[in-house]
């Protein structure tokens, strides 16, 4: 539930050089929390507090997929190669 995802991806912060690869739910809620500071977005905010409760494998891969469209919906995801 909390180990590694084998469904990564890569995600860029607004107006930095490289991307921080996400793999895992802890991954995403470091990413998520720096994000919302940098960005002060209510969104944002709310989807820091989903991925924080999140509490089964069941919420977290939807807490993931709405990270997942936020980054996309921004512009932010960078899609990696299948490996």
């Amino acid at each position: 539930m909390y180990g590694p995802d084998p469904h990564h991806f890569d995600a860029c912060l607004p107006r930095a050089p490289i991307s921080v690869r996400i793999a895992s739910l802890h991954d995403a809620q470091v990413f998520a929390r720096r994000w919302a500071i940098r960005d002060k977005d209510p969104a944002l905010k709310a989807l820091v507090r989903r991925l924080d409760r999140v509490r089964s494998g069941e919420t977290a891969a939807g807490a993931l997929v709405e990270l997942k469209s936020a980054l996309a919906s921004r512009g932010l995801l960078r899609q990696t190669p299948a490996d």
